[in-house]
């Protein structure tokens, strides 16, 4: 093991950290789940952090780091739906975004070329707000919060998912179309 790998290893530890998380989720011990999910938050920060710092990045990393974000935010939307603190219509939205994300990237490779599209703005902001949502609403189960607060951050996560959404969409496509009329080179 190098240096190079810390950040890997961060990953692999977030992706490890899903199955408490899950299971505390499940068993609705919040308070245990909301501390697990903020270690996780946080080491997405660091690996992310290390790697940019020391140029410790690797094709690896490319794939763990997204894994482990998307594998906790997933587990954690779908559970709150479950125990029905997550309206089911916005966990399929945000669902439904990651799913167009993906299938745009696979299908801009395919079709067009590599996808080295980098992440956009308004989708980092989506993600904090998902994030900040997910911690807000376990916090909530422990101690009692405003409802305004909650409902706040639950429509700043609805309106970023759909323009994050339809960002990727207009970027990916008005770039495909670029590509495909000879007006800009992959």
């Amino acid at each position: 093991m190098n240096k190079k790998d810390i950040p890997n290893i961060i990953s692999l530890m977030r992706i490890i950290l899903v199955v408490p998380i899950a299971y505390f989720l499940w068993n609705q011990n919040y308070l245990t789940a909301l501390i697990l999910f903020l270690v996780g938050g946080l080491s997405d920060g660091l690996d992310g952090f290390l790697a940019r710092r020391y140029k410790w990045q690797t094709e690896l990393g490319v794939i763990l780091d997204p894994m482990g974000d998307k594998l906790m935010m997933l587990t954690a939307y779908l559970l709150l739906g479950w125990h029905h603190l997550l309206a089911w219509w916005l966990v399929g939205l945000v669902i439904f975004r990651d799913i167009i994300i993906v299938a745009g990237t696979l299908l801009y490779k395919k079709f067009i070329g590599n996808a080295k599209l980098k992440p956009l703005f308004i989708s980092k902001l989506n993600t904090v707000f998902q994030i900040i949502l997910v911690l807000i609403i376990m916090f909530s189960q422990v101690v009692n919060l405003n409802t305004l607060i909650v409902d706040g951050i639950f429509w700043l996560v609805v309106a970023t998912t759909l323009m994050s959404g339809y960002a990727y969409i207009n970027e990916w496509g008005r770039r495909a179309w670029n590509i495909l009329k000879g007006n800009e080179v992959e």
